[in-house]
C-alpha cells in the first residue's frame, strides 16, 4: 500500500474525537493530530477548511479526503482499514445493523439525557435524571441478555467505543456535578462493563487522566455558572 496521509481534527477531552483516536490506534493506523480550542471562536481555518457545513469535531482527513461525525469516521475507518487483526463492526449484516442501532441509542438519547442530569438544575435536573434512569436500565437489559463482557462480546468493538462518554467519561462528569446517577447499586452490569472498558488495554492507554478531566469539566461548569449569575444580574 502507498504511503497515505491520515490527519485528525480534535479537542482534548472530547469523547468523541477520542473514540477516533483509539479506533485509529487499533487498527495501527498512523496520523497526525490536530487540537482544536473548543472554547476559541472563530473556528481554526483548518477546521472550517475539512468541516465546512457544521464546523465541528472529530473530522478524519485520509489523503486530502475530509470524513466528519465519529460514528461514520469508525465505520470509514474499519472499512478502508479492513486488512488489520481488529474488527470494530460484526460481519453479519443484522449484526451491524443491530451495532448501528444501539450507537445511535448512546448518542442520540442516553448522552444527551446523562448530560443534563448534570447541567441542569432544580426540577429540570430532576426529570433529566429519571429520564437518564430509564435509559440506562435499557443498556443494563442489553447487557443482561448477551451475557458478555462487552457489548461486541468478548472483546472491544463499535458500540463500546460509541459508548465512551457512559464508559468513562460520565463517572467524571457526575462527580464533579455532586450528582450520583450511574452506581453499581442501580445498575451492576453497566458498572461492571465500565470497570471493562477501562481495564482493556488499549483503552487504558489511550483514556485521558482523570484528574485533568475533572479540572477540565470542573472549569466549564464554573464557567457556567459565572455566565448564569452575569445574566441574573442584568435582570436587576
Amino acid at each position: 500500500m502507498c504511503e497515505e496521509e491520515v490527519k485528525l481534527l480534535g479537542a482534548w477531552g472530547s469523547p468523541f474525537s477520542w473514540r477516533v483516536e483509539v479506533a485509529l490506534k487499533m487498527k495501527g493506523v498512523g496520523y497526525e493530530y490536530f487540537d482544536e480550542d473548543l472554547m476559541n471562536r472563530p473556528k481554526s481555518s483548518l477546521l472550517l477548511e475539512y468541516n465546512p457545513v457544521h464546523k465541528k469535531i472529530p473530522v478524519l482527513v485520509h489523503n486530502g479526503k475530509s470524513i466528519a461525525e465519529s460514528l461514520v469516521i469508525l465505520e470509514y475507518i474499519d472499512e478502508i482499514w479492513n486488512d488489520r487483526p481488529v474488527i470494530l463492526l460484526p460481519q453479519d449484516p443484522r449484526d451491524r445493523a443491530i451495532a448501528r442501532f444501539w450507537a445511535k441509542f448512546m448518542d442520540d438519547n442516553c448522552a444527551p439525557a446523562l448530560w443534563r442530569s448534570c447541567r441542569r438544575e432544580g426540577i429540570e435536573r430532576e426529570n433529566a435524571f429519571e429520564e437518564a434512569c430509564a435509559l440506562l436500565n435499557v443498556l443494563e437489559a442489553e447487557l443482561k441478555d448477551k451475557q458478555k463482557r462487552f457489548f461486541g462480546g468478548d472483546t472491544i468493538g463499535f458500540v463500546d467505543i460509541a459508548g465512551n462518554f457512559i464508559g468513562y467519561w460520565i463517572g467524571v462528569i457526575q462527580e464533579v456535578a455532586g450528582v450520583r446517577l450511574l452506581t453499581p447499586e442501580k445498575f451492576p452490569l453497566l458498572c461492571k462493563w465500565c470497570c471493562e472498558f477501562q481495564n482493556f488495554p488499549i483503552i487504558k492507554e489511550n483514556l485521558p487522566p482523570r484528574e485533568q478531566l475533572f479540572a477540565f469539566f470542573k472549569a466549564r461548569f464554573e464557567r457556567k455558572r459565572k455566565t448564569l449569575r452575569g445574566g441574573l444580574m442584568t435582570l436587576r
